[in-house]
């Protein structure tokens, strides 16, 4: 019984074909470099110049032990001699990723555009489908996303005021003004022309005066901001002072509006004098309306649409 089964397990040997020897490493390697390539394109989270071994080595190793338990710990380097691989450039891959065509990351939210791989960042940063930052200014906040979802994280998480209409009359009051010398509010969202636009008062020092400024942002790209105007006024004690521009669009934050002073700037002691009585409680009214530019097609001006 031993002998026969001895003889079954030699002939069952004979005729078992051994499998291929495996393919050599540097083919493993780059089959793994290309299949992090492929997962990478797969999350529009694509990898660019320079795409380096190592890089792609972690990237395969954490795509990898995403699926499984990490058993052990793996040193990136070179398996016969196990030397640390450096940031070696992996030019093979980067000549394959020249002819991919790739999505917008932000396909999602609209984007219908395929760039070639190495056009696919520029574009994403200036895509108009990217969401925008919250244009709160009284705090940080890293809330992104469309218009209408900010709108409502402005009126239920900043409590921010909101107001249908074109035109607008807000009064400031402070009674210890001298003690401000940096400040920022968001007085209130206006929906208008089916927009919304974002009213900021902010108090800071210009150059060594104390001034106040007020200006106006428009919620979406800076294409479309250009097709409105708007104009805010202040005065008092017989004075008026006017001012009248194009709102920016919220990609520009507050502080770059108000670093490059597009807007009505009021120096203290003037706002406390359009305040009237003594001088030392700030009671600033300011009035404003926006209207939109309407092209005429004839003569080439511009006529302001005023609503109602």
């Amino acid at each position: 019984m031993g002998s026969t089964a001895i003889s079954i397990i030699s002939l069952l040997f004979q005729n078992h074909t051994p499998p291929p020897p495996p393919p050599p490493i540097p083919i493993l390697i780059l089959w793994l470099q290309l299949f992090t390539l492929l997962v990478s394109m797969s999350s529009l989270n694509a990898l660019f110049v320079p795409i380096l071994c190592t890089l792609l080595f972690i990237s395969a190793t954490m795509a990898t032990h995403s699926v499984q338990p990490v058993k052990h710990e793996y040193t990136i380097g070179v398996p016969t001699c196990r030397q640390e691989l450096g940031d070696i450039r992996c030019l093979a891959l980067e000549k394959v990723a020249e002819s991919l065509e790739l999505p917008c990351k932000y396909m999602s939210l609209g984007c219908p555009e395929i760039f070639p791989y190495y056009s696919k960042l520029k574009h994403e940063n200036l895509c108009s489908f990217r969401p925008y930052n919250c244009p709160y200014a009284g705090s940080e906040c890293a809330i992104v996303g469309d218009i209408p979802f900010l709108v409502t994280h402005l009126r239920d998480d900043h409590k921010v005021d909101m107001h249908s209409g074109c035109t607008f009359n807000h009064r400031y009051v402070k009674s210890n003004p001298r003690e401000v010398e940096n400040a920022t509010w968001m007085l209130t969202v206006f929906h208008c022309f089916g927009q919304y636009f974002c009213l900021h008062f902010e108090a800071f020092q210009l150059g060594m005066a104390p001034v106040y400024m007020a200006f106006l942002r428009f919620m979406g790209d800076e294409t479309e901001a250009r097709n409105y105007s708007y104009s805010l006024e202040v005065g008092g004690n017989g004075r008026k002072l006017i001012w009248e521009g194009m709102p920016r669009s919220v990609r520009d934050s507050h502080r770059k509006v108000r670093d490059s002073h597009d807007g009505l700037i009021i120096q203290r002691n003037m706002a406390l004098f359009f305040s009237g009585g003594d001088r030392k409680e700030l009671k600033l009214r300011v009035t404003g309306r926006i209207w939109k530019e309407q092209q005429n097609l004839e003569g080439g001006a511009c006529i302001p649409n005023l609503c109602s």
